[in-house]
């Protein structure tokens, strides 16, 4: 796709100083633009590149005056990095703008769906599926019978939707993810052999769900696993039975949130975070990078470590843990004197 300078200015309700009929057909960073390619400036740190950049056009804030001539046509607007946020945001919208069935496709004759819908090649739809307006099934996706997605749904080629699986507006599922599938639940028997406890519920994503590529969603034992409106999770997360996460809530790499824990809205969770089950995680807390969480949290904490201990109480008895071989040392030697 290419696009001039000035289709771009009238997006982004800009100025062109240049060449308002260059045409750019991708993007780079600035130290790294070449001919065609689109760029911005945001950071002052970057802005010797500006008189070295080969790229085709590049966005500035109406502030910036150059002070050495340039080979780059301008588009000043009033924040280039919401400008150029903003146009990415425009350039995915067109990139992915796909609509019509390819083939071969299998669809149930019960599954229904709205306007402006794309269904990739070799996906499937089972039985009592229903799609709304807008969404996008790229190629290899399954989706099980009784599903719901609503409108404005993107799910990404490779992606697994179980039965009985409801998804909101707006959501977005990344490539080989997993939802609905059943939880780990296991009774063991008088002979100390696991038999499988039927998972009989669903899972449940509000609008403006995002689920990362790789991420794992299990559906609940009894009732619903939910993701409530505005989640963010990272890729390869793994979210286990009955797990409900509140609102606005963001979820990094690799954390692994054991069954029936509920945790609140807006909060923040590194990567690589453990949470046990059955516990109840309040709103607003903050939790750092592989840190493990056997207990309740209350509302607004922050916690580092394995057990998980106030952050500010962590970075304290860290200090002293980093000396430790020198305060056993200063030990021994008092109690040889004695």
């Amino acid at each position: 796709m290419k696009f001039t300078a000035g289709q771009i200015a009238g997006i982004l309700e800009g100025e062109v100083h240049g060449n308002p009929e260059i045409a750019v057909h991708k993007l780079a960073k600035i130290e790294e633009g070449e001919e065609g390619s689109l760029t911005f400036l945001a950071n002052p740190k970057y802005t010797s590149f500006i008189y070295k950049t080969k790229a085709s056009v590049t966005i500035v804030n109406k502030s910036f005056v150059p002070e050495q001539d340039l080979d780059t046509t301008l588009i000043k607007v009033e924040d280039a990095y919401k400008s150029f946020s903003k146009l990415l945001e425009y350039y995915n919208q067109v990139k992915n703008n796909k609509v019509g069935i390819e083939e071969p496709v299998f669809k149930s004759e019960s599954a229904t769906y709205g306007t402006d819908v794309y269904i990739g090649a070799f996906a499937y739809l089972g039985n009592n599926v229903s799609l709304g307006d807008n969404v996008k099934i790229y190629p290899n996706v399954y989706i099980g019978d009784n599903v719901k997605i609503g409108d404005s749904v993107t799910i990404f080629a490779g992606a697994k939707v179980y039965s009985e699986t409801i998804i909101g507006n707006n959501c977005v599922v990344n490539s080989g993810s997993v939802l609905g599938a059943d939880g780990f639940g296991f009774a063991p028997n008088e002979n100390g052999e696991f038999a499988k406890v039927p998972q009989t519920g669903n899972v449940i994503l509000e609008d403006n769900v995002d689920i990362g590529a790789g991420t794992t969603i299990d559906r609940a034992t009894l009732g619903s696993t939910i993701l409530r409106k505005g989640v963010k999770l990272d890729n390869q997360i793994q979210i286990a039975h009955n797990v409900e996460i509140g609102e606005h809530t963001v979820i990094a790499a690799q954390t692994g949130i054991a069954g029936s824990t509920k945790i609140g809205k807006h909060c923040m969770i590194g990567g690589q975070v453990g949470i046990v089950g059955h516990i109840v995680i309040g709103d607003n807390v903050k939790i750092q990078a592989q840190s493990g969480i056997g207990r309740n949290v209350k509302d607004n904490e922050v916690l580092q470590g394995s057990p998980a201990l106030n952050y500010g109480d962590y970075n304290k008895s860290y200090v002293h843990f980093k000396n430790l071989p020198r305060i056993i040392s200063r030990i021994d030697t008092l109690e040889k004197k004695d």
